[in-house]
C-alpha cells in the first residue's frame, strides 16, 4: 500500500505541474496577435454530408454568408438520397448568384475512413489553391476566412488547424463531453503547443494549401488512417511545413446523444489516440489529476489536504481553457460537472488501453497499430 500511495503521489505531482502549464500555456497562446495584410487568395471551403446533423441548415447557411470577396462552397454526400442533399440543395438555391456552390455525389465510400474518401473527392472538384476542410457539425461567424486568410500570410505556414467550442445538446451526456472538450483536451492541445509546437491538427476545421496537401500524398494517402485530421498535421510538420493552431474559435456543435452511443464514440476516439500518438496517449495519464488525488486518498486517507489543492489547481486549469479561450457557458455555469467527466475521462482512458476494434459506419473495423484502419470480415 505504501508503494501505491508512492506512485499515486508522483503522478498526482506531475498531474498538479501539468496543470499550471495549462495555465501558462493558454496566457502565451492569447498573446498571439494577426499579422496586418490585405492579401485574400481564393478559397475553396469543402464540406463532406452524411445524414441531418442538429441545425445542420444553421451550420451549412454559416458558410455562405462569409465576408470574404472570392470563395466556392461544395458540399459532398455519398448517395442522392442521403437527409443531408435536401438541406444542401436548398442553402444552394438561397444562395444562389451570390456564392458558387454546388453538390458533389461521390458514391458509396469503398474505404472505411468515408468523410476522407468524401474529401478525396472534393479536392479534385475544388478550384483554388487554399482548401478549408470543415466537418458538417460545425458553425462560424461571417469572420472565418478573413481571419484564416491573415494567419496564411505566413509562406511557411501551409495548414491551419482551429480551436473550437464544444456546444453539447440538451442531455447530461452531451454536456459532460463538452466539458470534457473544452478543458481536458483543450489543455492538452495548449501544452503540447507550447512543448513541442503543433505537430498535429485538430480535424473540426483545416485550413490546409493544396500544394501541402499534394506535397503529403493527398487523401490517397490520408483516407486510410482513422484519425486523417491528426495525421494531416503530423504529415504536414514531418515535411517540414508549418501548422498553425488558430486563434479563431468555432463552433462545435456535438449534438444529444444516450450513454451507450456517447461511450461508444469517446471509446473509438481513445483507441484511435492510442494508435496515433502512442506515447502521447501515456501521457494523458497527467490529465486526471482529481482521479488520481482520490486513489491517493483511497491509498494513504491522511493525504485529503491535497484534495483540495488539486480541486484550485483543476479549476484553474478549466477556467484557463473554458473561459478565455473558447467562452464555454457550460463549464462556468455547470462547473461541478467537472469532476463526473473528470472520473468518467479516467475510465475511457483506462479502457482505451484494451482491444483495437471499432465500429464506425455500421462498419466493423479494426485499428492497426499505425493508425490505419482495416475492414474485419
Amino acid at each position: 500500500m505504501v508503494i501505491l500511495a508512492t506512485v499515486l503521489a508522483v503522478l498526482l505531482t506531475g498531474s498538479l505541474v501539468y496543470c499550471v502549464l495549462i495555465v501558462v500555456a493558454t496566457r502565451r497562446f492569447l498573446s498571439t496577435t494577426l499579422p496586418n495584410s490585405a492579401n485574400q487568395p481564393p478559397i475553396s471551403i469543402l464540406k463532406p454530408l452524411c445524414g441531418h446533423d442538429d441545425g445542420l441548415e444553421e451550420n451549412l447557411r454559416s458558410f455562405m454568408t462569409q465576408d470574404y470577396p472570392e470563395y466556392e462552397v461544395l458540399f459532398g454526400v455519398h448517395r442522392p438520397d442521403d437527409p443531408a442533399v435536401g438541406v444542401a440543395e436548398k442553402i444552394i438555391t438561397e444562395f444562389n448568384g451570390r456564392v458558387s456552390a454546388h453538390l458533389v455525389i461521390t458514391g458509396e465510400s469503398p474505404i472505411p475512413n468515408a468523410k476522407a474518401f468524401s474529401l478525396n473527392r472534393l479536392v479534385r472538384e475544388a478550384n483554388y489553391g487554399v482548401l478549408v476542410m470543415s466537418d458538417s457539425d460545425v458553425r462560424v461567424t461571417p469572420s472565418l476566412l478573413s481571419h484564416l486568410a491573415q494567419e496564411l500570410q505566413d509562406d511557411h505556414v501551409g495548414l491551419i488547424s482551429c480551436p473550437y467550442l464544444a456546444v453539447p445538446g440538451k442531455s447530461l451526456w452531451s454536456r459532460l463531453e463538452a466539458i470534457g472538450m473544452n478543458t481536458e483536451l483543450l489543455g492538452g492541445v495548449m501544452v503540447a503547443r507550447m512543448i513541442e509546437g503543433m505537430r498535429f491538427a485538430l480535424g473540426c476545421t483545416i485550413a490546409v494549401r493544396r500544394s501541402v496537401l499534394e506535397d503529403m500524398g493527398g487523401f490517397g494517402y490520408l483516407q486510410e488512417f482513422l484519425a486523417e485530421d491528426f495525421v494531416i498535421g503530423q504529415r504536414a510538420a514531418q515535411l517540414g511545413h508549418g501548422v498553425l493552431f488558430s486563434s479563431y474559435v468555432i463552433e462545435h456543435r456535438i449534438g444529444s446523444q444516450d450513454m451507450m452511443h456517447n461511450l461508444g464514440h469517446r471509446m473509438r476516439w481513445a483507441r484511435s489516440t492510442r494508435r496515433s500518438r502512442p506515447l502521447g496517449y501515456w501521457g494523458q495519464i497527467f490529465t486526471y489529476p482529481l482521479p488520481l488525488a482520490l486513489l491517493l486518498c483511497a491509498a494513504y486517507p491522511a493525504a485529503w489536504p491535497v484534495l483540495f489543492l488539486t480541486m484550485i489547481l483543476r479549476g484553474a486549469a478549466a477556467l484557463a481553457t473554458a473561459r478565455y479561450i473558447v467562452h464555454d457557458p457550460v463549464t462556468q455555469e455547470q462547473w461541478w460537472l467537472l469532476p463526473v467527466q473528470d472520473v468518467i475521462g479516467f475510465f475511457i482512458w483506462i479502457s482505451g488501453f484494451v482491444g483495437d476494434k471499432i465500429v464506425w459506419r455500421n462498419r466493423k473495423c479494426t485499428v492497426l497499430r499505425d493508425g490505419r484502419l482495416h475492414v474485419n470480415p
